[in-house]
């Protein structure tokens, strides 16, 4: 059985997405989402109904201001290529501009079986897995990766 790689994460907006404060951030938050799309190892990331970012959708945490990422690659590779080596990298480094330090900032990935599409539910459920235990074969971070098989990588 061939894996993806989910990943998910989420982090409190400073302001609303209307703010002035938030308008670099919303002016590149397509573009960076296409070339998400069009990126080598790409499968698929959560949008909401009218096909816009996952910023936009309620989020599972009963918090408005609450943003939430989720999507999908073939490998570990490919996804940290996009993350690290792409513009990407630009809203990561500065993300302390649009969202609060203080408020929860949470990342995870785990191994999805092909043909799957991860749900917001699961997404709450691995974050609140990872925030209790740590790196675990079901839950990691970039800290400790793991293999499809729940080898360690590093």
């Amino acid at each position: 059985m061939k894996f993806y790689l989910a990943q998910a994460n989420i982090a409190q907006f400073k302001a609303p997405l209307d703010s002035p404060m938030m308008k670099e951030f919303v002016d590149f938050l397509e573009p960076v989402n296409r070339f998400a799309e069009e990126s080598e190892g790409f499968v698929w990331r959560l949008k909401d109904d009218e096909g816009r970012s996952a910023s936009y959708i309620e989020s599972p945490f009963q918090n408005e201001m609450m943003a939430i990422n989720l999507s999908l690659w073939t490998d570990l590779e490919a996804f940290k290529n996009f993350v690290y080596g792409t513009v990407h990298s630009y809203f990561l480094r500065n993300k302390k501009k649009w969202f609060d330090a203080k408020g929860p900032s949470q990342f995870v990935m785990w191994w999805m079986p092909k043909g799957e599409i991860p749900t917001l539910e699961l997404a709450k459920a691995k974050l609140e897995l990872h925030q209790k235990r740590g790196d675990t074969t079901v839950a990691f971070s970039m800290k400790q990766l793991f293999s499809p098989e729940g080898q360690p990588i590093n």
